[in-house]
C-alpha cells in the first residue's frame, strides 16, 4: 500500500447547501417544458445524480428525449441564475477547516459530483478552493453514481489503490458507488439522505459535523495518512 490516501468529496450536500438553487432550476425547467411544478422533497431526493439519470428518476413516465430536455432546460436555468447577486451555495460548517486539516495530515483531496464541471469550477472560485483538489471527476466524464467509474478514475488520478481512498457524500448513491468501489464510505447527516438510507448503502461512520473528520477517516482506512507500509 502506498503511503498517500485520497479523501473524495461529494459536493451538493456534502460540501455546499445548493438545495434552494436546484430546486429552483428544476422547477423552472419544468415550467418552461409544461412539465407542471416539481415537489421540492422530490427534487432534493435526487440531487448526487448526474442530470438526465435525475431527470428520469423524476419522470419516470417520460422519453429519453423529454428527460434530456429538461436536462438542457435546467443547465439554462442554472446558468442564468449564477449571474444574480444573491445565488451563492455556501459553504456547510467546518469545510475549510477540515480540508486544511486533512491535507495537513498528508491527506491528497477530491470531489466526485454529479455536477459538470462549469458548475464545479464556478463553486470552487466562489469559495477560493481552487487547486485544492488533486482530481475532480464530474457527470461530463463519467457514468452516473452509484457507477464506481469517479473513483476508479480519482485513483488512476493520484496513482492509488481503491482501497486507499475514502469517500465522503451525503447521499446513498455516494455509499453504493464507494461500496461497488471496494473503497471506504463515510456519510454526513446534513444532506439529502437519511441515516438509515446512508447505512443501508453501506456507510461504515455518518458525521453530524465535520469537527473529528481526520480521526474518522483514519479509523476507517486503519492507519495515519503518511505512515509508510
Amino acid at each position: 500500500m502506498s503511503h498517500l490516501r485520497l479523501a473524495v468529496f461529494d459536493v451538493d450536500g456534502t460540501l455546499v447547501d445548493s438545495q434552494h438553487n436546484i430546486v429552483s432550476a428544476m422547477t423552472e425547467a419544468w415550467s418552461n417544458l409544461n412539465l407542471g411544478i416539481p415537489r421540492p422533497e422530490q427534487v432534493r431526493r435526487i440531487i448526487g445524480l448526474s442530470l438526465v439519470d435525475a431527470c428520469a428518476v423524476l419522470l419516470p413516465w417520460a422519453t429519453p428525449t423529454t428527460h434530456r430536455a429538461v436536462a438542457d432546460a435546467y443547465k439554462e436555468a442554472f446558468r442564468a441564475m449564477r449571474l444574480l447577486p444573491d445565488t451563492m451555495e455556501p459553504l456547510f460548517p467546518g469545510v475549510r477547516e477540515a480540508l486544511d486539516r486533512l491535507e495537513r495530515e498528508g491527506w491528497l483531496l477530491g470531489l466526485a459530483t454529479g455536477k459538470s464541471r462549469r458548475g464545479v469550477d464556478s463553486m470552487l472560485q466562489a469559495h477560493e478552493l481552487e487547486g485544492r483538489f488533486v482530481t475532480i471527476q464530474t457527470a461530463d466524464d463519467n457514468p452516473s453514481k452509484p457507477n464506481p467509474s469517479m473513483l476508479r478514475r480519482a485513483a488512476a488520478d493520484c496513482g492509488l489503490e481503491l482501497n486507499e481512498i475514502v469517500m465522503i457524500g451525503d447521499t446513498a448513491y455516494d455509499m453504493a458507488m464507494a461500496a461497488a468501489a471496494r473503497s471506504a464510505a463515510v456519510g454526513v447527516s446534513w444532506g439529502y439522505h437519511s441515516l438509515d438510507e446512508l447505512q443501508r448503502a453501506g456507510a461504515q461512520v455518518v458525521l453530524d459535523t465535520f469537527d473529528n473528520l481526520t480521526e474518522v477517516l483514519d479509523a476507517v482506512t486503519g492507519e495515519k495518512a503518511g505512515d509508510a507500509q
